[in-house]
């Protein structure tokens, strides 16, 4: 008896559902990708770092509205030859979008982001109201 492969995402996935959605999503390759992202805290802000490397940071959106973080752009291929007879393609290009909900209330008048080998970081402080309060405790007689 011959075993049979079992495929996941062929069984989640319908013609119906969404017809930009191809058979071998996600691994198949296509012109738009969603980039990978931490986000985090220290005491003042929320951090938020995604891995973009070989992109272009002037080509880079990001946008804070309603405490949703867009992060938006795209990247080119190198180069113009696509003749080529690949046995694994997985440098992508194209368009990119990511969008993710912050965890806390934030100021984003005072964001800032910076690039640097390849790692884009995100650094929003949070609003005061966000921030953890220490109590003090009066103890009485």
């Amino acid at each position: 008896m011959a075993l049979i492969k079992w495929t996941p995402f062929n069984d989640m996935i319908s013609d119906d559902l969404d017809p930009r959605l191809d058979r071998g999503w996600p691994f198949q390759q296509s012109d738009h990708f969603i980039p990978a992202m931490d986000v985090y805290e220290d005491a003042d802000n929320v951090i938020i770092e995604t891995p973009l490397s070989g992109i272009d940071p002037k080509k880079v959106n990001v946008e804070i509205e309603d405490n949703i973080l867009k992060l938006s752009g795209s990247t080119e291929k190198k180069s113009e030859v696509d003749e080529k007879n690949y046995y694994r393609r997985e440098v992508r290009s194209g368009q990119f979008y990511r969008s993710v909900a912050l965890p806390k209330a934030v100021n984003s008048d005072k964001a800032k982001a910076s690039y640097k080998e390849g790692i884009l970081k995100i650094s929003v402080p949070k609003k005061e109201e966000a921030k953890p309060k220490s109590i003090s405790v009066d103890i009485e007689d």
